[in-house]
């Protein structure tokens, strides 16, 4: 594989292993393919969604007077048990996040935003379909299939005590976020290869009782970067990262459990054979939000793979379909649907 768009006028003749074999399947005409950036979505786990950890995102920051409006749905299937010692845990039910994310390029290389949430908690509607889904390919359910279909129950007891209980329906507001960014690298090649500081400020908008909120005021600080490849007729490869971390003011949730620091980071791959498709997968790690316990919804590393597709509607509308895996069992949902519809103007 071989850079192109840096002074030279080389052209790659690597393969790309099974990638190859799909794009036989488009059409063959020289493409220049979309631009590839990270899906925005996170771990959506009862107890981590409430918290202002870094979303992956792009390396390029819009340009001055170019804007952007995203709404972005995640819609998480949550389910884990599993007793002790003194401690107890039970995640049964299904959160759904819906997110207005507008930005705006405010002088160049400079990017400031607002991302308004709504969070809702629910017994849901998918336990059939991924009990089904785990049948067919002979996977395990975890014990799901011996629990009330449809449950909402988030629930955490220890030394016989509820630290916290959700088991009505129910949603409104989130931790409202203002976001900004700063281009530390462009080298504006036709393959662009760029570097971004990312940052965001988590406001305790949320009801923290009905795990919306956190209750308390974070600030994420990370770096994406990107590094762009030109495949002649098959489009083009992006490969990105994103590393960083929070820092966790006093919460109202697990208050005594709670870490003051969290470490986070995405790497990933996408590639755009055509000027309307891009698939994309990639891989998300966070340390431990909080302490002092044995189980691992509480207090274990998580990773997660999140693979999909971004479509190109038109030069500026685009529309994600992504899922996401927990790689660590139990540490994320078993199943994240993620949708965001982009519209740049």
């Amino acid at each position: 594989m071989t850079k192109r768009g840096r002074g030279g006028k080389h052209r790659g003749r690597g393969g790309i292993g099974a990638l190859t074999g799909l794009a036989l399947l488009l059409p063959c005409a020289v493409a220049h393919g979309m631009e590839v950036t990270p899906f925005r979505t996170g771990n959506m786990a009862p107890l981590v969604q409430i918290h202002g950890l870094p979303v992956p995102d792009s390396a390029r920051i819009l340009a001055p007077r170019e804007g952007e409006v995203s709404v972005v749905v995640d819609l998480a299937n949550n389910y884990a048990v599993t007793a002790k010692g003194n401690e107890s845990v039970t995640f049964d039910g299904e959160t759904y996040r819906v997110g207005l994310d507008l930005r705006y390029g405010f002088a160049s290389g400079v990017e400031a935003g607002i991302e308004i949430p709504f969070v809702f908690h629910s017994g849901g509607f998918l336990d059939g379909f991924i009990e089904g889904f785990h049948d067919v390919f002979n996977f395990t359910n975890g014990g799901r299939e011996y629990a009330p279909r449809d449950r909402l129950l988030y629930q955490y007891e220890r030394n016989g005590i509820d630290q916290f209980r959700i088991d009505n329906s129910g949603g409104g507001i989130g931790d409202i976020r203002l976001t900004g960014g700063f281009q530390l690298y462009d080298d504006r090649a036709e393959a662009p290869r760029r570097l971004a500081l990312r940052g965001a400020l988590k406001l305790p908008t949320g009801d923290s009782d009905r795990l919306r909120g956190s209750g308390s005021v974070d600030f994420a600080l990370w770096l994406a970067a990107s590094d762009d490849y030109r495949l002649g007729n098959w489009g083009h490869l992006t490969l990105f990262a994103n590393a960083g971390g929070t820092v966790m003011g006093d919460g109202n949730v697990l208050e005594d459990q709670q870490r003051d620091l969290v470490a986070a980071g995405t790497v990933g791959f996408g590639w755009s054979p055509v000027d309307w498709l891009a698939i994309t997968a990639q891989a998300t790690w966070h340390s431990p939000l909080y302490q002092g316990s044995e189980l691992r919804e509480i207090n274990n590393d998580t990773l997660m793979i999140t693979g999909g597709f971004d479509f190109a509607f038109t030069e500026r509308t685009s529309l994600d379909i992504a899922i996401s895996e927990d790689l660590s069992v139990k540490t994320a949902p078993d199943v994240t649907f993620h949708l965001a519809l982009r519209q740049r103007f």
